[in-house]
């Protein structure tokens, strides 16, 4: 259950990963749920009309897919919850929890750590360089893909069995 004063959790303020970002205030454990990811729930048809990622110099929307054609808008009615910024080492994840999204803790995450999840943008096509551009990722971890995009998966070769 998310606890029932955020603000003793985190604060936000300027984050050295992208504008602003959440810092955790006090010890948060694995397991933990932070925060409920809120926002106004649109279809697809209104995400093309709010949002052009053609025109855009880069990507900065705070959409969360919950569902086929169920997407919810954090600019508008948003919680707190959407200035977790990205990071490809995260301490948190994304929760779906019937029909809700909540960010919980995968880690210890000590005072003064920012919470980071792997947005794990899905996309069509092939990962090119305008689309790794478009999708940057500055959190600064070892592992860094680059992007916030999601890695796809290698298709195993099928095996023949006897």
């Amino acid at each position: 259950m998310a606890a029932k004063n955020n603000k003793a959790l985190f604060k936000v303020r300027r984050s050295g990963i992208q504008g602003k970002g959440a810092f955790a205030t006090r010890r948060i454990r694995p397991g933990q749920r932070i925060i409920e990811y809120k926002g106004e729930r649109i279809d697809d048809k209104e995400i093309e009309r709010r949002y052009d990622d053609d025109a855009m110099e880069r990507h900065h929307t705070f959409l969360f897919g919950v569902e086929d054609d169920v997407t919810i808008d954090a600019t508008r009615r948003g919680s707190q919850a959407k200035y977790i910024n990205h990071s490809c080492d995260p301490n948190c994840e994304a929760v779906l929890d019937a029909g809700r999204v909540y960010i919980e803790a995968i880690r210890n995450i000590q005072p003064g750590v920012e919470l980071c999840y792997d947005y794990g943008f899905e996309y069509e096509g092939r990962l090119t360089k305008a689309m790794r551009e478009q999708y940057p990722c500055r959190c600064g971890s070892a592992n860094c893909r680059g992007t916030i995009l999601k890695p796809k998966t290698k298709k195993r070769p099928k095996t023949k069995r006897g």
